[in-house]
């Protein structure tokens, strides 16, 4: 089953895009109920939809990483009120999509075998959705707003009830000015006592929701919240040190995890490598550097692709400096950034010899 998934999945993969565009047209015709569940502007929702069909695809035959993946996005799917009928159309519109463009590639064996493994996804997220007795969402309060530059907002909310999470892990959020909008976000802190929520936002060129967070969100706005997801973390007891490489606003996930063992009187040591194009994508290089001060277990490495002072900072991509430093083949590594990001330098560290096994990044953290 996984050879023949990943075979085919290959001839369909150079046509990704339009594979996603007919599945969401055969879902929606199949079952035209669904289409109210999703946005108007389905461009996200898309990348998004491929992004996970592509993760499934990678990981079939590790399951100990898989399940836990399908049932985060099974508990995740109940903000959108997916429920049990709806899977069957989900499953005929994806192989009917794969069949369209898999050409003479698709035979019966391949889809006995896209069939099972479709069961397999559809079995773990509807066990974990049946399983999850707490809320679909939360609602929080926005309580402050504080524009750091004019592409950047650090937003800080007041959950009706604390959120569950864990540091390093992402939420989706809904903001009232762009409903059935779901994006995600990674808190900036670990939990508090108090449940309030800090997210760092770039306004990106095609990002709806992003640029709405930083230029029209206001104080008094009620956001709704979905459960945690991702699987980012550091492992205290592994007797491994840590790698962590954040471009830009991917420093959130990266923050919290170093807050949170900042806690700590001994930790693994954590190499942090903070990039960005220019001085002011490093905009909590001095809250960084404070920590750092006094936890000897931390050292930051902040990178520019420009501008940079040779004195006080390395000068390249992350991908050009960290492999500099050679493989870090012993290592944890944790990479948060845009998908760009993530691709060139996940890519250039297996090239250096990184074993995959090593290297830990999440596939939704930026739309």
């Amino acid at each position: 089953m996984v050879r023949l998934v990943r075979e085919s999945f290959a001839v369909v993969e150079p046509q990704a895009d339009h594979v996603a565009e007919t599945f969401y047209a055969n879902l929606f015709s199949i079952a035209p109920e669904i289409r109210e569940l999703f946005p108007l502007n389905m461009q996200v929702q898309r990348s998004r939809f491929l992004r996970a069909l592509v993760h499934i695809v990678q990981m079939i035959d590790r399951p100990d990483e898989l399940v836990p993946f399908l049932r985060q996005l099974g508990r995740d799917h109940r903000k959108f009120g997916v429920v049990s009928r709806h899977y069957e159309p989900l499953g005929m519109a994806l192989l009917a999509a794969i069949k369209r463009y898999a050409g003479e590639a698709w035979t019966v064996e391949v889809e006995h075998a896209w069939a099972e493994a479709y069961t397999i996804v559809a079995r773990a997220m509807l066990d974990a959705a049946a399983a999850d007795d707490g809320p679909a969402w939360w609602s929080a309060t926005l309580v402050s707003h504080e524009r750091r530059a004019r592409d950047l907002a650090i937003v800080r909310l007041q959950p009706d009830h604390p959120v569950p999470y864990q540091p390093g892990q992402y939420l989706s959020v809904e903001i009232p000015q762009r409903p059935r909008l779901w994006r995600y976000l990674s808190p900036a802190t670990p939990p508090r006592s108090d449940g309030l929520l800090e997210f760092h936002v770039r306004a990106v060129p095609s990002g709806w929701v992003s640029r709405a967070i930083v230029a029209e969100a206001q104080v008094g706005d009620v956001w709704r919240i979905g459960p945690a997801m991702g699987r980012l973390r550091v492992d205290r007891t592994s007797g491994r040190d840590v790698v962590m490489i954040a471009g830009g606003t991917g420093l959130a996930p990266m923050r919290a995890i170093i807050e949170d063992l900042a806690q700590w009187g001994e930790n693994p040591h954590v190499h942090l490598f903070y990039g960005g194009r220019v001085r002011a994508d490093l905009y909590d290089l001095g809250h960084l550097l404070a920590i750092a001060a006094t936890n000897p277990w931390l050292t930051v490495v902040p990178v520019l692709e420009s501008e940079a002072d040779p004195a006080t900072m390395q000068q390249g991509t992350l991908a050009d400096v960290v492999t500099r430093y050679g493989a870090w083949a012993d290592r944890d590594v944790l990479v948060s950034g845009s998908p760009a990001m993530i691709r060139s330098t996940v890519s250039r560290m297996l090239v250096a010899g990184t074993p995959l096994d090593r290297i830990s990044y999440d596939p939704f953290t930026v739309d």
